[in-house]
């Protein structure tokens, strides 16, 4: 693990638990919101503001640099979520569920910033957001839910319309970031 944390800065290693804390923190509020629009649809009110808190690991590699800087924003999420039962602890499936999203951002950022190019894009973050809330309503509707087909299928098309909000309002944020200066900038 030290050899793995010791590819990021001290400064990246506290912003990557920041943003996992402050996903965990939204993500109640943002749930409670939203199943105020779902509820009479019958959609999980999750698959919603799943675009809200898939935010936090986009925001994470994009401002990180790290190659898997959107993993480790997870599984500290699953980490806190598992030790703390904040937004409801499923135990040890929290790390099957949480962890998903999270190689999804980093999967996507990698395909998207091949040669060297800036994480910081809409489309980069677009996709991450898609990819991200799809991995998560998937094995929440899978393992913890067991929905069935056609419940779960409109369940993926609701998160990937809010995933891909959610990482365009992600991209929003970190070039309002990177404009202000307020955190330092690293090269990949």
């Amino acid at each position: 693990m030290r050899r793995y944390t010791s590819r990021y800065t001290a400064f990246e290693l506290i912003f990557i638990a920041a943003m996992a804390a402050m996903g965990i923190a939204v993500k109640p509020v943002a749930g409670h919101i939203a199943r105020l629009i779902t509820g009479p649809l019958a959609i999980p009110g999750g698959v919603v503001a799943g675009g809200i808190y898939m935010m936090f690991p986009i925001m994470a590699s994009g401002l990180t640099r790290g190659k898997l800087s959107g993993t480790l924003t997870a599984l500290v999420q699953a980490l806190i979520v598992m030790l703390t039962g904040i937004g409801g602890s499923h135990g040890p499936m929290s790390l099957i569920t949480y962890l998903p999203p999270g190689l999804a951002v980093d999967l996507v950022m990698m395909l998207f910033c091949l040669g060297g190019r800036s994480r910081v894009r809409a489309p980069a973050c677009f996709c991450a957001g898609i990819a991200a809330n799809l991995a998560g309503t998937f094995m929440v509707g899978m393992l913890l839910f067991n929905i069935p087909l056609i419940p779960l299928l409109l369940s993926l098309s609701a998160a990937a319309l809010s995933g891909g909000l959610g990482g365009l309002l992600s991209c929003y944020l970190l070039k309002q970031i990177h404009k202000l200066e307020l955190l330092p900038y690293r090269e990949p």
